[in-house]
């Protein structure tokens, strides 16, 4: 049996289909089991559970071959990570774990809390003695379909500074994911995930305008304006703190770096951000989405 946390996300939806496309019996933890995907037949198990209540965490991991830990972004994911794992300790199976981390994360980088939050856990996992792999992948290229308003407008506008960024298209995440979780020979093992080149926003605002058919251009925001404008938006302050300390990695030109482990999990290279662009041109553009 294979666990998914976070099964109805990004990439844990994604998961969950690929693993029964190749027939494997899926697990998956959810908030509310009257609400899952249509698409979810026999084969996915919907599990109630909370990542602060370690009775539900200790049942949802009951017989668990393996596990993908997947958190949200929240005050507590270092704790919900860490509790995770204790539960798929006290199970006495010894389930393999595959975490779902950040890019960068063996660097240890200081000042990001997001990052912080995930070597807790990656921490916590190499101490528990499990079998353990990390997928640790870059910003998706999916978070700029949320930016597709302003894009219309002629304009992205983000605290990045110049520096270029490896983006990664999520559904190359969940084809590593299920390549991992259903092969063999990855155990500790930390895989970063990428797309095939480093862009930097400017260039990013190019692809963008080809797509929708204008001149879109990049305007790198103060940090402190961003996270005006992210609070003004309604964003908590924890997550809008957060994501300009990202940026400002980012900015620094810390994540940049291009990896060829997707092609090393998949088999296929990674989509490049043109390819994904060209792919969500209606919804860049104001149709439906794809």
């Amino acid at each position: 049996m294979i666990v998914v946390t976070g099964a109805t996300g990004t990439v844990g939806s994604r998961i969950v289909r690929g693993l029964r496309e190749r027939g494997e019996n899926v697990r998956a933890l959810v908030r509310d089991t009257r609400s899952v995907p249509a698409e979810w037949d026999e084969g996915v198990q919907p599990v109630a559970a909370d990542f602060a209540d370690p009775a539900s965490l200790d049942a949802a991991l009951a017989g668990a071959d393996a596990v993908y830990l997947l958190v949200a972004v929240h005050p507590e994911m270092a704790a919900h990570e860490r509790n995770v794992i204790d539960a798929a300790v006290r199970g006495g199976g010894r389930p393999r774990i595959v975490l779902h981390t950040a890019a960068g994360i063996e660097q240890r980088p200081e000042g990001v809390r997001f990052v912080s939050a995930h070597v807790s856990g990656y921490e916590h996992l190499l101490a528990s003695g499990l079998p353990w792999t990390v997928l640790a992948p870059n910003g998706f290229y999916q978070n700029f379909l949320g930016m597709a308003a302003d894009v219309r407008e002629g304009r992205l506008t983000a605290p990045g500074g110049t520096g270029a960024v490896s983006y990664v298209d999520a559904r190359d995440v969940a084809d590593a994911a299920v390549a991992v979780l259903t092969g063999q020979g990855h155990e500790g093992a930390v895989h970063t995930l990428t797309g095939p080149a480093g862009l930097t926003h400017a260039e990013i605002a190019g692809q963008l305008g080809a797509v929708v058919g204008r001149e879109v251009t990049y305007r790198a925001a103060e940090p402190a304006a961003a996270l005006a404008g992210m609070l003004g938006a309604g964003w908590d302050t924890w997550r809008a703190e957060g994501m300009v300390e990202l940026y400002g990695l980012y900015a620094a030109g810390h994540a940049s770096a291009v990896s060829p482990d997707v092609e090393k999990l998949t088999g296929r290279p990674a989509r490049s951000f043109a390819e994904f662009a060209a792919e969500h041109a209606a919804v860049l553009r104001g149709g439906d989405a794809a």
